[in-house]
């Protein structure tokens, strides 16, 4: 029997995966999308897409599979410091893109934004594993009860920050230090406004919390902690009191909480940096964060996503060399992201470490940034298109 062949083939079919499939099914690409789920279902993840996130959304055309997904957009964000409100920020007034934010519930977006990929034409396999590659590249696909190897001109690994694909390809992994921990839920009944994202901060105690709105007092809540904290992982229904109870210490309001009810798993995840230098090679590119992964990615996960997307999408419709658009796009996926993950560090050890040095630290930079805003560099929402030089470092940590 001959191989099934396509032009791409894309191993996961969330947020990456699917984006990937409609704009390259678009531009007349046979694309595959294999997909193990059935149907998506919750998990604790990414469901904040930041100004500079949504720019990239509306360029790849899935603006109309997001709102038909439920998302909702909040373009406020609220920054409260041991409890007290510091500012009350219009992001689309603030940023670049001027868009505000966009809220949904992952799942949905994902069923929305693969079903427009099919509706473009890209073929869609659910309920199918990728076994494993081999030359050419080919991919072993399992699906109903049989396996079958499928010719790609390129393979696609979009599957997650566990990918497989990743290490069936020998892409090297590195990874830095833990130094944060993550608890999230999707909660009922939540007091907060609909058109407002909340992130809440104790500098020096190692802890922040946010709550991002879905509509209808529907919210995803986050908490999150430094290592050094020692604070137990919360995992299940039976551990929201302590989790609520975690974000009204950082200096969350209560009232907020007082009559939200658990409406999808609770539980911890590690939030720490890993990636692929130059995630591309021999026929396979990885995009998301199969690529690269920095939880929380301080709001930007499913933004990355969308720009690897574009970059990719990019190199391979511009030449019919699709082994130097596949190095094109890995060379420019480094470079934001590298902008990214210095950032984060930043910022990590500004509102997050603890300890008499970080003390210190911020004992001379929060007043400088109290009074002039503009030193906090702002790439988590404008985006990682400038750069984080030392100038930018030497202001943000009050050092000029």
């Amino acid at each position: 029997m001959a191989q099934p062949e396509f032009d791409i083939v894309t191993v996961g079919g969330g947020l990456g995966g699917a984006a990937l499939a409609k704009i390259m099914a678009e531009h007349g690409a046979r694309v595959l999308v294999v997909e193990p789920e059935r149907r998506f279902r919750d998990r604790v993840r990414g469901e904040y897409l930041v100004p500079w996130g949504v720019a990239e959304a509306r360029g790849l055309g899935i603006a109309d599979a997001l709102a038909a997904g439920g998302a909702h957009e909040a373009p406020w964000l609220d920054l409260l410091v041991g409890g007290m409100p510091v500012s009350h920020r219009d992001l689309r007034e603030t940023t670049p893109q001027q868009v505000a934010p966009l809220c949904f519930q992952h799942a949905a977006m994902q069923e929305a934004v693969l079903e427009a990929a099919g509706t473009r034409g890209a073929a869609i396999w659910r309920g199918a594993r990728g076994r494993g590659l081999g030359p050419g590249p080919t991919v072993l696909v399992e699906r109903d009860g049989r396996e079958e190897s499928v010719r790609a001109r390129l393979v696609v690994g979009a599957d997650g920050r566990t990918s497989a694909v990743r290490g069936w390809a020998g892409f090297p992994t590195r990874r830095a230090p833990d130094r944060l921990r993550f608890c999230g839920v999707l909660l009922d009944g939540v007091a907060t406004p609909d058109d407002t994202s909340f992130m809440v901060t104790s500098p020096g105690e190692g802890c922040l919390s946010y709550v991002f709105p879905q509509g209808s007092a529907r919210a995803r809540a986050y908490f999150g902690w430094h290592t050094a904290k020692g604070i137990e992982r919360m995992s299940g229904a039976a551990d929201l009191p302590r989790f609520t109870a975690e974000c009204v210490k950082t200096g969350a309001s209560p009232d907020w909480f007082a009559a939200a009810r658990i409406a999808g798993p609770l539980a911890t995840f590690d939030a720490s940096d890993s990636w692929v230098d130059h995630p591309y090679r021999d026929g396979v590119a990885l995009v998301g964060d199969a690529a690269s992964t920095s939880d929380p990615h301080w709001g930007q996960g499913m933004s990355h996503t969308l720009r690897d997307v574009r970059l990719l999408a990019e190199a391979l419709t511009a030449s019919d060399d699709w082994e130097a658009a596949g190095h094109a796009y890995a060379a420019a996926h480094d470079r934001t992201c590298e902008i990214t993950r210095q950032g984060e560090s930043w910022v990590t050890t500004m509102l997050m470490d603890v300890g008499p040095d970080s003390d210190r630290i911020r004992e001379r930079a929060l007043p400088l940034l109290a009074q002039d805003p503009t030193r906090f560099p702002d790439y988590g929402f404008s985006g990682p298109d400038g750069e984080l030089d030392d100038d930018v470092r030497r202001r943000f940590f009050g050092e000029i």
